[in-house]
């Protein structure tokens, strides 16, 4: 089980991370900080469809095609796990190298779009203060991690869940892929 959970999780989260660079370094600071958070979400779900591809060959190729539902979920969150950890790991490797104060620059591009869309000076206010929470807390780097950890270990979640729905089987179903030909099925 190590096997599949490590291979397909170091996958699935450099694809994450490879994207990430990918459009920033297409994108700049821009990409990073506009309402492009649905990008970066529709590459988590694609990279962390991986899960459903580890927890079927591990039922397939180490328990004969039989697997409960516990037993893929835990697989499907060992994956999410993998994958967050380098997620995770990558940021806080990237905010080290490029000195970058995120907070301080994704703060000012969220009340500069408020202005933009003409809210009014108590939303702005209020933002304001929200962010200036955020950033505090971000300052922290175990918060730091576990905020950025949120953001894709909930989408390992729930595609654990619907793996380990889709995939689960309690009985050995013989195909002929498995079957043994000198065999009679009853």
């Amino acid at each position: 089980m190590k096997k599949i959970v490590f291979t397909f999780g170091i996958i699935a989260g450099f694809i994450n991370i490879m994207t990430g660079i990918l459009l920033t370094n297409l994108g700049g600071e821009e990409m990073m900080h506009s309402n492009t958070q649905w990008i970066g979400y529709l590459v988590m779900i694609i990279a962390l469809s991986l899960i459903f591809i580890g927890v079927k060959q591990y039922r397939d190729q180490y328990l004969g095609g039989v697997i409960k539902f516990g037993k893929a979920f835990l697989i499907g969150l060992y994956i999410s796990l993998v994958a967050g950890a380098i997620y995770v790991g990558t940021w806080e490797v990237y905010l080290a190298a490029t000195d970058l104060n995120f907070m301080e620059t994704y703060s000012t591009s969220v009340i500069e779009g408020m202005k933009a869309e003409g809210a009014s000076p108590s939303e702005i206010s209020e933002m304001e203060e929200q962010m200036e929470y955020y950033t505090k807390m971000y300052e922290n780097p175990i918060s730091r991690m576990f905020i950025t950890l949120t953001e894709i270990l909930p989408v390992g979640l729930i595609i654990s869940v619907i793996s380990a729905a889709l995939l689960r089987k309690s009985t050995f179903m013989p195909s002929e892929e498995n079957m043994n030909p000198d065999a009679t099925v009853i």
